[in-house]
């Protein structure tokens, strides 16, 4: 897959992440948020600015509609980063669905991958490859990691970063089920 196709998914990562805020602002006593289908899917031809679907765990789902289609997308933060790397930007995974698009995953790193840098996602015994576009690296294939996913507790990233180094990123699967069966219900299959 090329990265282009996924360009969605990286256009819309800075506004996701705002999201988080706003989603976890408005959890003052619920574990989930939610609004309802109609309700976003009577969004303009093209709406900008994503609508939460919910946070569940460590997990977001959002949706978005662009040329009357919902886009949806289930994204999260690494809850820890060795080495720390001055001047690193937003890192985190984001999982799109939509009519076009499936299980396409994507990991932004926060920093220029070096050129032709492969990635490594570890999921318990599993080992995904991920291939790198600027700032982002992308699953080569997404379905099997979003299944190990769902099977789970945690995954470890090992990028390249700059000069000869590396950092390893860890981030928790707690709740990413219950977002990709959000995500799935709002952006099903054709």
């Amino acid at each position: 897959m090329r990265p282009f196709h996924l360009f969605p998914i990286v256009v819309l990562a800075g506004v996701l992440m705002g999201l988080v805020v706003q989603a976890t602002v408005a959890q003052t006593s619920s574990t989930h948020v939610h609004t309802s289908k109609s309700a976003r899917l009577k969004s303009p031809k093209l709406s900008l600015k994503p609508q939460p679907i919910g946070t569940f765990g460590d997990w977001t789902a959002a949706t978005r509609v662009e040329a009357g289609q919902p886009e949806c997308y289930a994204f999260t933060r690494p809850i820890s980063s060795e080495p720390a790397l001055p001047d690193r930007g937003d890192v985190f995974f984001t999982i799109a669905e939509s009519a076009k698009l499936r299980d396409s995953v994507a990991l932004t790193a926060g920093f220029v991958y070096p050129t032709g840098a492969e990635v490594a996602v570890n999921v318990g015994k599993d080992k995904f490859d991920f291939y790198s576009s600027g700032r982002s690296a992308f699953a080569r294939d997404g379905a099997a990691l979003i299944a190990a996913f769902g099977k789970g507790d945690d995954a470890t990233v090992i990028s390249p970063a700059r000069k000869g180094t590396s950092v390893t990123d860890h981030f928790s699967l707690k709740g990413f089920s219950a977002a990709m069966k959000a995500v799935l219900a709002e952006c099903p299959s054709k």
